[in-house]
């Protein structure tokens, strides 16, 4: 897969899911769905979205003991989504049992991807809550060199890590970053953020836009700027 824009549908329901997704008529938008959205749905809004030519991220961030994330991800494995998460903090066994769970019988699997820091986390936050003193570049670079040991394909970073990321671990090595704003848009609670143009400028291999796309007064309009400043501008 290259470049894209992955658009989160971080709705409450399965109705205004559909009602958001049925104004793109053209494009069909690869959709990220996380917590807030499985939990309220289940599997069947995966099923749903799928079948109506979406791909899917799968954004439920799993962090457990090896076997329970490894049974859960054989679950997952089922639901035929794109990409699948996993906190890096889990540490090595954890990911590699996630990704033996996903594996289906044909060898298949979804990408898996870790999430490194959280994009509204910064260095105060860190320090203060989670007793993790280090620069938040250097615990960004050792996860992610961590998840890509552990056989994983990529990580969840701030655009802002995603050059570093790729210095690191080489350029097949996948970030996918959100705290993605236009230069004319709100930061929300997001601290460590970047425009679509800027994303693509440092390598970012895939943007996650919610709010500036989902929250639009027109989404469609909002979504192919977003694939015009990401993907397609040279």
């Amino acid at each position: 897969m290259g470049k894209d824009v992955i658009v989160a549908c971080d709705f409450a329901s399965a109705e205004a899911t559909y009602a958001f997704l049925d104004k793109f008529t053209g494009r069909k938008p690869f959709v990220k769905i996380g917590m807030e959205l499985y939990y309220a749905e289940g599997p069947a809004i995966v099923k749903e979205i799928k079948k109506r030519g979406h791909k899917i991220f799968l954004d439920l961030k799993l962090h457990d003991i090896p076997n329970t994330v490894k049974k859960a991800m054989a679950v997952l494995s089922h639901l035929d989504v794109d990409i699948c998460n996993l906190h890096a903090a889990g540490a090595t066994a954890m990911m590699q049992g996630a990704l033996e769970g996903l594996t289906r019988e044909d060898g298949t699997r979804p990408l898996l991807i870790a999430v490194t820091q959280l994009t509204s986390t910064d260095q105060e936050t860190m320090e203060r809550d989670l007793l993790i003193k280090e620069p938040i570049d250097q615990v960004v670079m050792h996860y992610a060199k961590t998840a890509q040991l552990a056989g994983l394909d990529g990580v969840v970073c701030s655009p802002l890590e995603a050059e570093k990321v790729h210095t690191l671990c080489g350029e097949k090595f996948l970030t996918v970053t959100p705290g993605i704003r236009f230069a004319d848009g709100d930061k929300g609670d997001q601290k460590r953020v970047m425009t679509p143009a800027d994303a693509k400028a440092i390598g970012s291999d895939y943007i996650v836009v919610g709010r500036p796309i989902t929250a639009a007064a027109d989404p469609v309009a909002a979504y192919e700027r977003c694939i015009r400043e990401f993907v397609d501008e040279e």
